[in-house]
């Protein structure tokens, strides 16, 4: 079983490459990972540790690829009391729903009994064209975080 199970949802694929960069740093630190891009309900173990990588498109809206995820949340309302997360969004500062997706998705986990580890990241696309600089400066804390925990 990976340490982290990395969740993206993409609509352009900046999410999977901001996943793909920290699952390398997560490796080097000496935990595994596992991405899914565009997971289902019944491919994640309810335990364990989450990092959500989520860009929003539209009005503040899901990518296409990680809407059913969210539906089978809202419909199963699964316990995750034993699941700890992380959560990046990507989104544009000139919309106000900046990062309205992944405020969603956080929303959702912590409903259902999930427990974030540390702050939400917000990547401005506007300001940093490779978004992978910002998260992998987060995920540095974030590695630290979850050392804390066991």
């Amino acid at each position: 079983m990976a340490d982290i199970t990395l969740i993206t949802g993409s609509t352009l694929g900046s999410a999977e490459y901001v996943a793909e960069h920290l699952a390398e740093q997560l490796e080097g630190s000496g935990l595994s990972t596992d991405i899914r891009h565009g997971a289902e309900l019944d491919e994640l173990t309810l335990s364990g540790v989450w990092l959500v990588i989520s860009s929003t498109h539209g009005a503040g809206d899901l990518p296409d690829n990680l809407q059913p995820l969210l539906e089978q949340i809202e419909e199963q309302q699964p316990d995750l009391s034993q699941v700890q997360f992380g959560a990046i969004g990507l989104g544009s500062s000139e919309y106000d729903t900046f990062c309205g997706a992944i405020k969603r998705i956080d929303d959702l986990l912590r409903a259902r009994g999930a427990k974030r580890i540390g702050d939400r990241l917000e990547i401005d696309v506007t300001k940093h064209e490779i978004p992978e600089d910002p998260a992998e400066e987060w995920a540095k804390n974030w590695i630290i975080l979850l050392n804390m925990l066991n």
